[in-house]
């Protein structure tokens, strides 16, 4: 049995606490420690998580000849510098999305990662949520015909507090769409088809006290088969029980309808209607993820959530923002 993958958390804030919870399944693959700037911090994340270190700065943790691969998680400002330090300390890098502020730094990165030789998987649990999994599944089978329309749907009202890091777009790299946004973005681009055109559209902005982001985007797109679909994303609507929301695929031969976090698929066809739970097990899909990066690393291949795959993604991301064009009519609410 090979020893466990010893990975330094870089960053101890909520995201890394998030990773940790859900890596406690994978003890016998994994082991953890934690790296911030407040040294007592790291040690209090160690204790938490029971890891097997702690250490006072990220470069600390980089430089360590134990740790096999550091999990970059502080904001996007500060991925790109911690990145190329551990590619060129020869750690493998797990990088949260969104990885990168600008296409050129996701090159530069792709360059560093194949001189190298070591593996970088973007963070994008979506991708790996059992959701995901069984949407893919049930194209693949051809379970609703050609698919003619997606309508993938996101709202929320949930107003960051004013301290938040993600109000300041110079730390965060963008707005709401932009930080959190991508993750839905990558869901509609990953299931089968593949988006050829995206076209943003914001709508009136609405600036609230606490939560000065842009909050709202809709995004309208073209797949390679022809079918159409929009994604409607705000983080400023109310939506029916705090989060609850409905997205469908529709074919010329049935219909795809999904709770948009992933609790249960509804799927009607010419034949039959079946009701599916996806899991509930690794619903957000982190196992899954930490399970590809280990074994991209013991076999020497691509992870499935690769720059490359990141990369298209942030091709979309530019063509969103591209054609939104700057916000217009903000209303400030005091």
């Amino acid at each position: 049995m090979s020893k466990p993958l010893h990975i330094a958390f870089l960053g101890c804030g909520f995201i890394t606490g998030v990773h940790s919870r859900h890596l406690k399944g994978l003890r016998h693959d994994i082991v953890r420690s934690y790296a911030s700037r407040d040294k007592s911090k790291a040690e209090a994340y160690c204790k938490r998580y029971r890891g097997v270190g702690s250490f006072s700065g990220y470069g600390s943790a980089i430089k360590d000849p134990t740790v096999d691969a550091v999990v970059i998680a502080v904001p996007p400002r500060f991925h790109l510098d911690l990145t190329l330090q551990a590619l060129e300390a020869g750690k493998h890098v797990l990088v949260e999305k969104p990885a990168y502020l600008r296409m050129a730094d996701y090159l530069r990165v792709r360059s560093a990662r194949d001189q190298a030789g070591r593996v970088v998987l973007v963070g994008e649990n979506d991708h790996y949520k059992p959701l995901a999994v069984c949407l893919r599944r049930l194209l693949r089978e051809d379970v609703i015909g050609k698919m003619v329309f997606a309508n993938f749907t996101t709202i929320v009202r949930r107003f960051k507090m004013a301290d938040d890091w993600r109000n300041d777009e110079a730390i965060a790299g963008g707005d709401a769409f932009f930080e959190e946004g991508i993750h839905w973005l990558h869901l509609a681009n990953s299931l089968g088809p593949v988006i050829t055109e995206a076209h943003g559209f914001r709508p009136t902005s609405l600036r609230d006290g606490s939560d000065i982001r842009e909050k709202s985007m809709m995004v309208a797109f073209r797949y390679d088969n022809d079918a159409v679909g929009a994604l409607f994303y705000s983080r400023e609507i109310p939506s029916f029980l705090r989060g609850l929301r409905i997205s469908k695929l529709f074919g010329r031969a049935g219909i795809i309808s999904f709770e948009s976090n992933g609790a249960i698929v509804l799927v009607r066809g010419a034949q039959s209607t079946r009701l599916l739970f996806p899991g509930f097990r690794d619903i957000r899909g982190y196992r899954a993820m930490y399970r590809d990066f280990v074994r991209a690393i013991r076999t020497n291949r691509p992870p499935e959530m690769s720059l490359e795959t990141a990369i298209i993604d942030q091709r979309l991301m530019d063509q969103v923002y591209a054609t939104a064009g700057p916000v217009k009519n903000s209303v400030h609410i005091l």
